[in-house]
């Protein structure tokens, strides 16, 4: 450092005598490192430190006027900058001896210093600068980190942590359940982090309860779509309470429910669960409501729609509740001989009135069987009822499947275009089944059902095969029936050719055999009921006696003039 300030002094004699000044201020600064630290008076200090930043500073301007020396400048110029790094790094030493006087608040005083001016400063000691510059910030930004404040958030973090990282075996062992709530309370900022990722113990109460609605949602159905009847369920806003299942059809559950806000009993028919079902439902209500605006004294004996609602995602139809269905009052009241002549004649007569309901607005039942059919609990009305499957006349299409089918038409079998024929031969075989007490046809299947009807009636008409979709099914070129039989060794099906068909049934027989000790009155009746059957039952559908000229018939007439 010396040789330096020496070549200088041959071109300005002032100038040597300054840095030599400068060159004892700086030794005196090295000597005073190896002395103990600075006394308290932070004044005292303070100024010391201004008076080193002084003499640095006119040292740095005189090398930079200097610079055209070229590498011997550099060379001054490094040792000088290597001198001012020597410098800082003791009198560092000295701030961090002092007390309540720390290095960075040195730094950012040397820093924000007014009287600092680099512009005469080549790059590589401003990059020098700044580089240390750097290293004072982040010395400062250390020391703050080991404020309170820091502290807190580092704690934050580290409770953020222990509460989203999972836990080993040992270590879930031995944290307590307490401590682990303690870790969740201490998290309350709601816009901070772990709010979002971090799950309280209340967000665990409400996925236990969302689980436990999941899995009650898979217990409202049973596999096949129906609705899990629970006696005493109150459904539809507190409205209805169950009191029992009634039946279950095809399409639905029926159960009988307490009207909570009337007191009144009702049924409510719970469609299955799936889309189908559903339009169907619809369907169902469309047809009630043209039912009821057609009938609104309630003359006609089809069953009351009071109001319909969703619940669990199943359509439920509110209706007027009768007190149990023909089936079980043929159970109970006519088994194997049938009802009185009185009831009989009674439910003919209702049934046939149903029927001018529904061809007065155009509808087919295209469903009518005892099951189907409701009482009242002095069983002196019936009502019609499931109408799932009702549709409009002219809406109809060929299907072999169409009503249930030891009640099913001859025209439906064959596949030819149907309309309330086949409500009037449905009819027919309900009431020879409440005047016998057992079912007319009971073919189990509907190539056996033709055979049933043909032995009742004899030979189905040519003319009306011919317009059948389904007729090579069961009969051939030569409209010989095709009877499907089971090999009785091999037990496969075949088919047997029937060239003549032989009446075997006598209609007339049968309604008189179930009762006994018939008085002369109820033998002219029985023998009107076969007539009318007769009528009702004819293969041809256009040969079948009308709703209308049903209602005339003796077998009503007569009963209406008493």
């Amino acid at each position: 450092m010396s040789d330096s300030y020496r070549k200088y002094s041959k071109h300005d004699n002032k100038s040597s005598e300054r840095s030599s000044r400068r060159k004892k201020d700086s030794r005196s600064c090295i000597s005073d490192s190896k002395t103990p630290p600075f006394s308290s008076n932070y004044s005292s200090n303070i100024d010391d430190l201004i008076k080193q930043r002084e003499t640095l500073k006119n040292e740095l301007k005189n090398i930079t006027k200097h610079s055209k020396h070229g590498r011997s400048h550099k060379h001054s110029k490094r040792r000088s900058s290597d001198n001012i790094n020597e410098d800082k790094s003791k009198k560092s030493k000295k701030s961090k001896s002092e007390k309540n006087v720390t290095e960075p608040k040195i730094i950012l005083d040397d820093e924000t210093s007014p009287n600092h001016d680099y512009s005469q400063l080549d790059s590589e000691d401003e990059e020098h600068i700044i580089e240390l510059r750097r290293k004072q910030r982040k010395q400062l930004l250390e020391q703050l980190t080991n404020n309170g404040k820091i502290q807190e958030l580092n704690n934050k973090t580290d409770t953020k942590k222990i509460s989203n990282e999972p836990l080993t075996n040992n270590e879930d062992s031995t944290i307590s359940n307490k401590t682990k709530i303690e870790v969740e309370n201490k998290i309350t900022d709601m816009f901070a982090e772990e709010d979002f990722s971090t799950k309280h113990s209340s967000d665990k109460v409400t996925q236990d309860n969302n689980k436990t609605s999941s899995q009650l949602t898979d217990n409202w159905d049973d596999a096949e779509g129906y609705y899990n009847i629970k006696i005493g369920d109150i459904i539809n806003n507190n409205r209805y309470t169950i009191k029992c299942l009634v039946g279950q059809g095809v399409f639905a559950n029926v159960v009988k429910a307490q009207d909570n806000k009337t007191n009144n009993e009702v049924a409510i028919k719970i469609m299955r669960n799936n889309e189908l079902m559903f339009k169907t439902g619809l369907k169902e209500i469309t047809t009630l409501k043209e039912l009821c605006n057609a009938d609104p004294n309630n003359k006609y004996h089809c069953v009351r729609l009071e109001g319909h609602f969703i619940h669990k995602n199943h359509l439920c139809l509110v209706l007027e509740c009768l007190h149990m269905d023909l089936r079980s009052v043929l159970k109970k009241y006519g088994k194997h001989h049938g009802l009185n002549i009185k009831a009989l004649t009674s439910y003919t007569i209702q049934l046939l009135l149903a029927l001018r309901l529904l061809k007065k607005i155009g509808y087919v039942h295209a469903d009518i069987k005892p099951d189907n059919i409701i009482v009242n609990e002095k069983k002196n009305i019936l009502k019609l009822c499931d109408f799932g499957s009702a549709s409009k006349v002219n809406d109809n299409e060929p299907t072999p499947y169409l009503v249930s089918r030891f009640y099913r038409a001859p025209e439906i079998i064959l596949g030819i275009p149907h309309g309330h024929g086949v409500d009037m031969w449905s009819t027919a075989c309900t009431i020879y089944e409440m005047a016998t007490g057992k079912i007319l046809f009971t073919g189990n299947s509907n190539n056996k059902m033709l055979k049933c009807f043909m032995d009742l009636k004899g030979k189905i008409p040519a003319r009306l095969l011919r317009k059948g979709k389904f007729k090579d099914q069961h009969f051939n070129y030569n409209n010989n029936f095709l009877l499907h039989r089971k090999d009785e060794f091999s037990g496969r099906e075949k088919l047997e050719e029937v060239s003549y068909v032989t009446v075997q049934r006598d209609l007339s027989k049968e309604l008189k055999k179930s009762r006994k000790d018939m008085s002369a009155s109820e033998e002219k009746k029985i023998g009107q009921l076969r007539d009318l059957l007769d009528k009702m039952l004819m293969l041809d559908p256009g040969q079948r006696i009308s709703v209308n000229d049903s209602l005339k018939h003796l077998f009503i007439q007569e009963e209406i003039e008493k």
